[in-house]
C-alpha cells in the first residue's frame, strides 16, 4: 500500500490501529508503525492530522523499543542463569541441552 495515495484521514485511522493491535502484546506492530509512518510524521508536508500522527509515531516507537530491550535482557538473563535455576529453568525450556552445564 502506497501511504502517498491514502487521504489524510485515512492514514490517521491506519496509524492509530497499528499503535492500538500493540497494546495487544504486539510490540512488533508498533515498531512497524513507527517505521512505515515516520515519513509522514516528520518530513511530509504539514496538514492536519500530521499532529496526532507524529504522536503515534513517537510512542510507538518508543514502546518497541522497550519491548526490545526488554526482551533482550530477558534473554541474556535466562541464558547465563538457565544451569543455576535447575528445573525450574528447564520447564521454561523447549530444549533442554544435553551434557555438563
Amino acid at each position: 500500500m502506497c501511504l502517498a495515495k491514502l487521504p489524510n484521514e485515512r492514514k490517521l485511522t491506519l496509524c492509530r490501529k497499528y499503535y492500538m493491535a500493540g497494546f495487544a502484546f504486539l510490540p512488533f506492530m508498533w515498531a512497524i508503525n513507527a517505521i512505515w509512518f515516520l515519513n509522514e510524521a516528520f518530513w511530509a508536508p504539514p496538514y492536519p492530522e500530521q499532529k496526532q500522527i507524529r504522536r503515534y509515531v513517537i510512542v510507538s516507537g518508543v514502546g518497541a523499543l522497550l519491548w526490545l530491550v526488554g526482551l533482550i535482557s530477558w534473554v541474556v538473563v535466562f541464558q547465563q542463569n538457565r544451569s543455576v535455576w535447575g528445573a525450574t529453568a528447564d520447564y521454561m525450556s523447549f530444549i533442554i541441552p544435553k551434557g555438563v552445564p
